[in-house]
């Protein structure tokens, strides 16, 4: 298995896997989103592949400057996507990946790394804690039209 930063190699595939975790997106939003990454200097994606070179998971990071619900240092180097194809979970890829996102928070010159998930995601929750994110915050957005 490989973790390796994203190339124009990598992203027909770095789109798939996208959209295999967040469907609701449609495909050319999607790989505006990813081209935008691509192009940012404070963005990252990164692509695992199996040893037989199959796409099976993925990782965006960014760099925030901005309020970061439990962080003390600017910028927090983030979170903003990690997924595993269902076949290849329980079997340390993803604990691999956040390592590999602390070692380019460090090089970032970030002392922190922060994620999210969805209040109702315990799956991905259970993953955090375990690898050993701390969870500082639980926030239930609400709006009314007037």
């Amino acid at each position: 298995m490989t973790i390796t930063a994203v190339t124009e190699a990598d992203t027909a595939d770095w789109l798939k896997l996208a959209l295999e975790l967040w469907p609701d997106y449609s495909p050319e939003d999607m790989q505006l989103i990813t081209e935008a990454i691509d192009q940012s200097p404070k963005e990252a994606g990164f692509i695992v592949r199996d040893d037989d070179g199959t796409a099976i998971g993925f990782m965006n990071l960014s760099l925030r400057s901005d309020y970061v619900p439990g962080a003390d240092h600017k910028p927090v180097a983030y979170v903003e996507g990690i997924y595993v194809r269902a076949e290849y979970q329980h079997q340390g890829i993803g604990r691999r990946m956040m390592e590999r996102a602390a070692d380019w928070a460090r090089e970032q010159g970030c002392q922190e790394l922060a994620s999210d998930v969805p209040i109702d995601n315990v799956a991905s929750a259970d993953f955090h804690s375990r690898v050993g994110f701390e969870e500082v915050e639980r926030t239930i957005f609400f709006i009314k039209k007037v």
